[in-house]
C-alpha cells in the first residue's frame, strides 16, 4: 500500500475530496491515506505559511500528496501556501493536461489536446521585491541553468513517454535577452538530443495568441513560470472549464497533485462543486505511483459519466445533459461505471512507468568572467539627467560615466526631453584602464558617492563571461 498524505482543505475542498476518494477506493487504489492539516486553519491558528510541522513530517514521509483547494485568509502576512510547497519541496515541473471533451462539455475547440508544462520554482515567483524609492518598486526575475535545463529535459522526456510528437517553447527573449534569452537557448540545446520529437519556439504574445485562436496546433507546451502560471488557466478553460482540469507538480524526491481552480467560499457546504479537477489529478497522482491500470479504470468511468449525461452544474446543458447531479452523486455515479468504456471519447491506455527520473544538473566548467564596472542605482528627485550627470561624472578617476537610464530608457548622454523619469536612476560607470583594481575602485566609488550626499540604493557589477557581455544596455543604444 502507497502511504499519501491527503489534506482535505477549504471551502469545497472537503466535498470534492470526499468524492474522489470513494472512486479510487472503489477502483481498488492500493493506496493509504494520512490526512494532514493545512490551509486556513492553520493561518488562522498563526502560521504564516499555512502548513505545520506534523503535516511537514507527514509529506516528508510519504514523498506524495493529495491536495484539495485552500482558502488564503484576507488580509496582508499569509504566505502563497503553494508557493511554499512547490520551492520547499524541490517540485520543479508543473504539468497541466488540457484536453476538449466535446460534445459533451462545451468549447469551441473540439481537436484540443495539450500539455502545459511550468517551470515551478523561480522566474518572478523568487518572490524577491524591494521598494527602492519613493515611485519605484523593484521584483526580481531569476533564471538559472539548473533550472531551464531540468524543465526542459522533463517536458521532452514527458513527450516521449507519452507519445507526444511536439514541444513548443514560450518566451520573451526578444525583449529579455538575457533571462528568457538563457531559457530559449537551452531549449534549442536540449532539443537537439531528442530528433524525434520537433521542436519550436514562441515568442509568448503571439504564442499566446495564437493557442487562444487554434490550440489545436500545439501538442506539449513549455515555459517559465509566470508564463505557464497564465497560459495553463487559459488552456483549461479553452478545454471547456478551468474545473475540470488537474495538476501536478513533480520534484526529485517528492510530488503534489491538485486540482487548478480555487477553494470557491460560496459554494462550501452545497454539494454544487464539480470533484472532476481533483480527481483528475488523482489519476496522475496513480500514473506517478505505478497504478497505471487502477488510473485507466478511473478515466474510463469518468468518460462515461460525461457521455451518459451525468453533469454538475458548471458543465450541465439543456438538451444535452441527461440528469444534473451533485458532488456526491457524481462521485457515486462514476464508481457506477467503473468498468465500463467510454463510447465517443477516448478509450485510455497510460504507460505502466511514468514517472520520469531526470538526471542529477552537472555543473560546466566555469567560463573566463571579467569584471568590466559597475552600474550604481540612485535615489535622486531631480528631473533633468545632464544635472545629474556634473554630479557624479568625477566620482572616481579609475571609472568614467557612459550612461545614464531611467526605467531602462537611455536619457543621458543624448536623451530626449519628451522621455518621462521617475527618481530612480540607474548610472553606468566603466573602468577606463584594464589595469584597474575594480573590487576595491567600485568599494571608493560608492564611499566617493556617499561623500557628495548621493543616495546609492543598489549597485550591480558588470561582467563579461567568455568576452560576452553578461549585462543589458539601455534602451536605444
Amino acid at each position: 500500500m502507497q502511504p499519501i498524505s491527503v489534506a482535505h482543505g477549504d471551502g469545497i475542498g472537503p466535498e470534492i475530496m470526499e468524492a474522489t476518494l470513494q472512486i479510487l477506493k472503489a477502483a481498488g487504489a492500493k493506496v493509504k491515506w494520512e490526512p494532514i492539516e493545512m490551509g486556513e486553519k492553520e493561518y488562522l491558528a498563526g502560521n504564516s505559511s499555512g502548513i505545520g510541522k506534523e503535516a511537514w513530517e507527514s509529506i516528508r514521509r510519504n514523498k506524495v500528496v493529495l491536495k484539495a483547494p485552500m482558502t488564503t485568509p484576507q488580509g496582508g502576512g499569509y504566505k502563497s501556501l503553494n508557493v511554499t510547497l512547490r520551492k520547499s519541496l524541490g517540485l520543479f515541473a508543473n504539468v497541466r493536461p488540457c484536453k476538449s471533451f466535446h460534445p459533451f462539455v462545451p468549447t469551441k475547440h473540439p481537436a484540443m489536446d495539450l500539455v502545459v508544462i511550468r517551470e515551478n520554482e523561480e522566474d518572478l515567483y523568487a518572490g524577491i521585491e524591494h521598494q527602492q524609492t519613493d515611485e519605484v518598486v523593484q521584483c526580481l526575475k531569476l533564471i538559472t541553468r539548473p533550472g531551464c535545463e531540468r524543465i526542459v529535459r522533463y517536458a521532452f522526456e514527458y513527450a516521449r513517454l507519452y507519445q507526444r510528437k511536439k514541444i513548443s517553447c514560450f518566451t520573451k527573449d526578444n525583449i529579455m535577452k538575457l533571462t528568457d534569452g538563457l531559457f530559449h537557448r537551452v531549449f534549442k540545446e536540449i532539443a537537439a538530443e531528442y530528433p524525434d520529437i520537433q521542436a519550436e519556439n514562441w515568442i509568448i504574445d503571439i504564442g499566446a495568441a495564437r493557442l487562444s485562436d487554434t490550440p489545436e496546433i500545439f501538442d506539449v507546451l513549455v515555459m517559465p513560470n509566470l508564463y505557464g502560471d497564465v497560459v495553463s488557466d487559459i488552456t483549461a478553460q479553452l478545454s471547456g472549464s478551468v474545473g475540470l482540469a488537474g495538476s501536478a507538480n513533480i520534484g526529485e524526491k517528492c510530488a503534489l497533485f491538485e486540482a487548478i481552480h480555487g477553494s470557491a467560499p460560496p459554494l462550501a457546504g452545497k454539494d454544487l462543486a464539480n470533484p472532476s479537477g481533483l480527481l483528475r489529478a488523482a489519476v496522475m497522482m496513480l500514473n506517478h505511483i505505478g497504478q497505471s491500470e487502477v488510473a485507466e479504470t478511473i478515466t474510463n468511468a469518468w468518460s462515461c459519466t460525461l457521455e451518459e449525461g451525468i453533469h454538475t452544474e458548471d458543465i450541465y446543458q439543456a438538451g444535452l445533459s441527461k440528469e444534473k447531479v451533485g458532488t456526491r452523486d457524481f462521485g457515486k455515479a462514476v464508481v457506477e461505471r467503473l468498468g465500463k468504456k467510454p463510447a465517443t471519447l477516448a478509450e485510455v491506455s497510460y504507460a505502466k512507468e511514468a514517472r520520469i527520473h531526470i538526471a542529477p544538473y552537472e555543473r560546466k566548467t566555469p567560463g573566463e568572467k571579467t569584471l568590466h564596472g559597475v552600474d550604481l542605482f540612485i535615489d535622486w528627485k531631480g528631473t533633468n539627467p545632464d544635472d545629474l550627470a556634473e554630479k557624479i561624472k568625477d566620482l572616481h578617476a579609475s571609472f568614467a560615466l557612459k550612461m545614464i537610464t531611467n526605467r531602462g530608457v537611455k536619457v543621458w548622454p543624448e536623451g530626449f526631453e519628451e522621455t518621462f523619469c521617475t527618481d530612480h536612476w540607474r548610472c553606468r560607470f566603466e573602468r577606463t584602464s584594464p589595469n584597474t583594481k575594480t573590487t576595491i575602485g567600485i568599494a571608493e566609488l560608492l564611499i566617493h558617492a556617499i561623500q557628495k550626499d548621493i543616495e546609492v540604493i543598489k549597485t550591480e557589477n558588470l561582467y563579461a563571461f567568455d568576452g560576452q557581455k553578461g549585462y543589458s544596455l539601455g534602451q536605444g543604444q
